[in-house]
């Protein structure tokens, strides 16, 4: 094999030299920890390293003016609710006043109930108020108007009108009676004149054998009768009215007696409330027009009492208290459940005998009454699942009231009286919590949506790591702790979550700011600690934690790793071969990621210098393998056919792919196993390679790179280890490796090597052995190089098609002479 020992001379070649151990695994440096435990850490307020979104929230909040409010565009786990809770407790404007919300009896249009704001607690104090005034009112008017003194007075007032009543129809009567004619009463309140035969009435006969004279006469006293009995009517009706002022006005005298220094006490308590104020005078005015409310037992109210829990009193001076403030705190409500009623409020009704009732004691609140004033967050996709929600946000928001609709009054046709209680002037901030994606689409296909939500505050899913901003992790990892009640962690422990969380980032310089992650490896850890009864969490203890998470998840990789141990799936790891190179790839399984070797393949053979992707004409590769494969089509043609045609077509393919393929990263690999096929010489493999190349052969960074190391270190300690196995990878990769102890270990002892490449011509010489060569000003490459066998090959090839040319024109010439 003189290529494979060729090419161990050429690692000596420092371009090519292998990565140190200090470029595979950033440490952490303990000494830049001024710490020793994270209980000596003062834990951070804020979430760290967001200071672009909490500078968005603070102008959001400083904002007066309608349509500042947020959207809090990030990837879940990043802590946005924690952060924008923990800015708002700490930052939230203190000099905002809040208020209690109240619905009251509307007298004079039932339909449309009051609405009163008060000062927060006042709320509570005026429901007490009047319920008590209420309990006070309930056991007294029954009482004093079912008194002597109260009946002696009613009474008197009755047999004064009564005796009026009858004087004037007696007057009347008399003076029928001298006409011969009788005063009867038919029906209450009817009368009728009827003409008498001594101590009988005329029947229609007797009434027919009176002369003509006397019949003249009866009518004619009937005549001047009936106007004077209009005239006691008339009377008695206004008699009448008057009894029933005077007995109103008894009533209020009465009832004044009762509950008048009470009303003049809460109308005085609450003298600086305008609104409360013209409401106690509505109720005393009205109380005595609803005496019977206190004085029947009102079947049906107490069935409404019952049946929304309430205490058996006048509903119709009860305070519905819709929202109450124990504090002046700014109200700050986190609504899980964005359902239309649930963030608008409304109204319950009750059946009572097959009839459904309601009133203004059954409107009930939703989050934008309890954050009014305030603060209302929510997540942007479950508010936008629910139907008419973000209409009515916007409606309300546009509005800067909260009207409550009946929301199945607008979608069914049912006839049921419902309440259109008046609308309470709405002041909140939204905060709404989303992905990019959903942003995109709002902004895109909502053009209200930028004039409502100005403000986006943007989430940084990592941040730089320095030693500065380690403590500062550090400080964050201690405020975790502290609020998850987890045993604190030791310095060692802190510095491996750290590097954990470079490994999350894929950068050496970066942390993740996935604070869910790194709660739950906070646990984790927690949970072997206190197994092994330590009174600490030490590197150990994450270490453990992680191995665990990574077993639990790691079954379908398994799975794989069986295939390549009993020889399902076909790999090698020593040897070489023309046209074969082992690629790399990621899979991911629900969260969990691993790296897998894939055979790629090429031939070559006598055509036009097209390159056939077998996995793009079966459709089984994706829009961005297929043009990382025409990349390279055009990079060998650029080298290989700039100015006559390759006459060498070549096919490529993953071998045993039985699924979508897609990504560039393997375009590297496409590349050195054509070149190897078009050469002839074979590649290594003990190396896999991964990487994305440009048409000019520069190799392009790639993700994944740590999976897909570690996957090829198993794969070739499945198969057989030989030491000289390594992967080569694009040289702007080195940056993100923060690789397993395991891998970083075996590269100490010599066992595994990892190479990287900025050009396809370094990968080249690294996998075939043999330099890839340079081109001289004529573009010629050199002898025993690869290029240099490939353009050999082609030259051969063209030559002999020229030979071939030849012959045929010669030939042709000689079976027709006439041509010359």
């Amino acid at each position: 094999m003189p290529g494979y020992v060729a090419m161990l001379l050429s690692l000596q070649d420092p371009i090519l030299k292998s990565l140190s151990l200090h470029q595979l695994y950033k440490a952490c440096v303990l000494k830049d920890f001024p710490f020793k435990t994270t209980r000596q850490l003062e834990p951070l307020a804020e979430i760290v390293g967001q200071n672009r979104a909490q500078e968005a929230v603070r102008f959001a909040l400083a904002m007066p003016h309608g349509g500042y409010n947020v959207y809090a565009v990030g990837r879940n786990g990043l802590g946005k609710r924690t952060m924008m809770l923990r800015y708002l407790e700490h930052h939230a404007d203190t000099d905002h006043k809040s208020h209690d919300w109240c619905y009251v009896a509307n007298f004079e249009e039932p339909r449309t109930p009051s609405v009163l704001c008060l000062p927060a607690g006042k709320g509570q104090m005026l429901k007490q108020d009047m319920d008590r005034l209420m309990a006070r009112l309930m056991k007294l008017i029954p009482q004093t108007f079912d008194s002597e003194s109260f009946l002696e007075r009613a009474e008197q007032l009755k047999n004064e009108y009564s005796k009026k009543q009858e004087d004037e129809l007696e007057k009347v009567a008399n003076q029928a009676k001298r006409k011969k004619v009788r005063l009867t009463i038919t029906t209450p309140g009817g009368y009728r004149l009827v003409a008498m035969k001594g101590d009988e009435p005329h029947t229609v006969e007797s009434f027919e054998l009176l002369t003509e004279e006397q019949r003249a006469r009866f009518e004619d006293s009937i005549n001047k009768l009936e106007k004077k009995l209009r005239q006691a009517l008339r009377k008695l009706a206004e008699w009448e009215q008057q009894y029933a002022d005077e007995q109103h006005a008894l009533n209020e005298e009465t009832l004044e007696g009762i509950a008048g220094r009470q009303m003049d006490q809460l109308i005085e308590k609450y003298a600086d409330q305008p609104e409360v104020k013209s409401y106690l005078k509505a109720v005393r005015k009205d109380l005595a027009e609803s005496l019977d409310i206190f004085l029947e037992d009102n079947e049906e109210q107490a069935a409404i009492a019952y049946a929304s829990l309430d205490r058996k009193m006048p509903r119709r001076y009860q305070v519905n208290l819709l929202v109450h403030r124990k504090d002046q705190d700014v109200p700050l409500v986190v609504e899980d459940n964005p359902t239309y009623h649930n963030l608008f409020g409304y109204v319950e009704n009750v059946t009572f005998k097959g009839t459904v009732f309601t009133d203004f004691s059954l409107i009930r609140p939703g989050s934008l009454h309890r954050a009014n004033g305030g603060y209302l967050l929510m997540d942007a996709i479950k508010m936008l699942e629910q139907p008419f929600v973000w209409d009515g946000l916007k409606r309300a928001l546009r509005a800067k009231s909260l009207q409550m609709h009946s929301l199945e009054r607008e979608l069914t046709l049912s006839g049921t009286i419902s309440l259109e209680p008046e609308a309470i002037p709405l002041d909140v901030k939204i905060v709404l919590f989303g992905d990019r994606e959903t942003w995109m689409l709002l902004q895109e296909y909502d053009p209200e949506f930028a004039e409502l939500f100005r403000v986006t505050a943007d989430f940084e899913n990592e941040m730089m790591r320095t030693p500065d901003s380690q403590v500062l992790y550090a400080k964050f990892i201690a405020s975790l702790v502290v609020e998850k009640k987890l045993l604190h962690c030791d310095q060692k422990a802190v510095a491996r979550i750290i590097e954990h969380s470079a490994r999350m980032a894929e950068h050496q310089d970066r942390l993740s700011l996935h604070a869910a992650d790194i709660a739950n490896l906070l646990r984790e850890s927690d949970y072997w600690a206190r197994q092994a009864n330590a009174n600490m969490v030490r590197a150990s203890h994450v270490e453990q934690a992680l191995t665990s998470a990574r077993y639990r998840s790691s079954r379908i990789r398994d799975q794989f790793y069986d295939s390549i141990t009993d020889g399902s799936t076909l790999v090698s790891t020593s040897g070489v071969r023309v046209g074969q190179v082992n690629a790399l790839s990621v899979l991911s399984t629900g969260g969990f990621e691993f790296g897998l070797s894939n055979r790629i393949t090429a031939t070559c053979y006598y055509g036009d210098g097209d390159v056939i992707d077998i996995e793009r004409d079966v459709k089984l590769g994706g829009n961005i393998h297929s043009k990382g494969v025409m990349i390279l089509t055009s990079w060998l043609a650029s080298h290989f056919a700039a100015t006559e045609p390759m006459h060498l077509s070549a096919s490529l393919t993953f071998e045993q792919n039985y699924g979508e393929v897609d990504g560039d990263s393997a375009s590297l690999a496409e590349l050195c196993a054509l070149v190897s096929a078009l050469s002839g010489i074979p590649v290594r493999q003990d190396l896999a390679i991964t990487g994305s190349v440009n048409q000019f052969g520069e190799v392009q960074p790639i993700g994944g790179a740590n999976e897909k190391i570690e996957g090829f270190f198993h794969t070739c300690r499945l198969t057989k280890v030989t030491g000289t196995q390594g992967v080569i990878m694009p040289h702007t990769n080195v940056q993100n490796l923060m690789l397993d102890n395991e891998v970083v270990q075996a590269v100490r002892k010599g066992a595994f090597a990892i190479y990287d490449v900025s050009h396809a011509e370094q990968a080249i010489t690294l996998l075939l052995g043999t330099p890839a060569g340079k081109a001289d000003r004529k573009g010629r490459y050199p002898d025993k190089t690869v290029f240099g066998a490939i353009q050999q090959r082609l030259e051969k090839m063209r030559e002999q098609e020229r030979q071939e040319h030849s012959h045929s024109d010669h030939k042709h010439d000689n079976k027709d002479p006439s041509i010359h």
